[in-house]
């Protein structure tokens, strides 16, 4: 029987890179549901469609096929065919992610794929709704968060290194807009599920958040580090 770890979490709050080197760490498979909402947005924007505009975009989805592919032990993504990894990790699909994961017609086309994943192998898998609505039954869910500040001071540092010329506060106003549309979006909002343990990172590093959500794996569940 498969062992499923949900994280929850809002922009920024290192989910993705965090569960990636836990999902390693154990053994398990890592699945950034976000990036599926990226590849989506990515498909509209490239053809010119606005996110926010719901007929628009679930007319395409007949045309979006998207892929999760474990290469060398590491996740990429494909839409129709194509590796899209890099391209769907800007700002401007970001928030295009953000605008197409509130259309209740996008979270059903792709609730199937997450799920099935789940249901044959030991994951990891991050999110805004994992624990609350993809994987209810989870067998361990954490809430992954930290300030919004710090957040964004990381998000800059990121985006500079890559030679993006948005200021602090920019990328702030970014982070504080796609928490508030995350959190009061009428389908799946972001919250902490009731049974979910919180985990603030605040002030930790990268390998003291890891060593945190390893702990907290093996109190709940048992498991332990393979590596």
């Amino acid at each position: 029987m498969s062992i499923n770890i949900a994280i929850d979490g809002p922009s920024g709050a290192g989910k993705s890179s965090i569960s990636k080197k836990v999902a390693a760490l154990l053994g398990f498979i890592y699945v950034d549901t976000g990036a599926l909402y990226r590849a989506v947005a990515y498909h509209v924007i490239s053809k010119e469609i606005p996110p926010k505009n719901e007929s628009a975009v679930i007319q395409e989805l007949p045309k979006i096929k998207p892929e999760l592919r474990f290469i060398d032990g590491s996740q990429h993504v494909f839409l129709n065919g194509a590796d899209v990894s890099e391209k769907i990790r800007t700002p401007e699909i970001s928030m295009g992610a953000s605008d197409v994961s509130a259309i209740p017609a996008v979270r059903d086309f792709l609730f199937e794929l997450q799920r099935s994943i789940a249901r044959e192998n030991n994951v990891i898998m991050d999110g805004r709704d994992i624990g609350t609505v993809v994987l209810p039954n989870a067998d361990l869910k954490i809430y992954l968060t930290a300030s919004a500040e710090e957040r964004a001071r990381r998000r800059h540092l990121e985006l500079t290194e890559k030679g993006d010329k948005s200021s602090f506060d920019e990328v702030l106003a970014d982070v504080n807009k796609r928490d508030y549309n995350d959190m009061n979006r009428k389908t799946a909002p972001l919250k902490q599920a009731d049974d979910a343990v919180l985990a603030d990172t605040t002030k930790l590093d990268f390998d003291e958040a890891v060593d945190l959500i390893l702990k907290i794996s093996g109190e709940v569940l048992g498991v332990r580090n393979e590596v």
